[in-house]
This record gives C-alpha cells, sequence and structure tokens, in this order.
C-alpha cells in the first residue's frame, strides 16, 4: 500500500471528531489493513504536518433491515491523529 489515498480514505467529520480538533486531534477514516507507521506516514505525507500519535480501532458493520431483507454494512478501520503542538489541518479542500 504506498498510495497515500489508498492508506486514508477520508476524514470523518462528526461532531466528535469537531470537538477533538480543540485538542489537535483528527480522525480518518483508514485501510482495514493500515497499520499505524503506515498511517502516521501517510498523514505526515498528505498534510506536511508532524504526528505524535496514532490511535486505531476497528468499526463493525450494522446489520441493516429492510421489510424482510436482511444485511451488513461493511467494516471499517479509525484512525484518530494527534498531531505535534503547533501543527493544525486545513479541513478546506484537502483530500
Amino acid at each position: 500500500m504506498s498510495d497515500l489515498h489508498q492508506i486514508i480514505r477520508r476524514i470523518l467529520q462528526t461532531e466528535r471528531s469537531s470537538a477533538l480538533m480543540a485538542h489537535n486531534k483528527y480522525v480518518f477514516e483508514v485501510d482495514r489493513r493500515a497499520d499505524k507507521p503506515q498511517i502516521k506516514r501517510a498523514v505526515e505525507a498528505m498534510f506536511k504536518v508532524t504526528v505524535s500519535d496514532v490511535r486505531t480501532m476497528n468499526v463493525r458493520g450494522k446489520i441493516k433491515t429492510m421489510g424482510r431483507f436482511s444485511g451488513k454494512r461493511p467494516d471499517w478501520k479509525k484512525a484518530v491523529v494527534t498531531l505535534a503542538e503547533g501543527n493544525t489541518i486545513d479541513m478546506v479542500g484537502e483530500i
């Protein structure tokens, strides 16, 4: 996985991720096979910042039903990236 856009899929913008931005933490949807050092290198290369910490979690897809039919949304991986002091990511038009 050498392509940066394969590792980092998108920035997650929710109420909680907006609150974390005040503490210099950003939340990304990442590839399920990506590990912490790959995520760190990808964020540093894409946004020209210094990453101090990466936390990851696997999110299970929900079971959804429509009438008598049921299906499952895909599982995905989330990464919370803490930037070094003084670094920020401009959220407008980055990815």
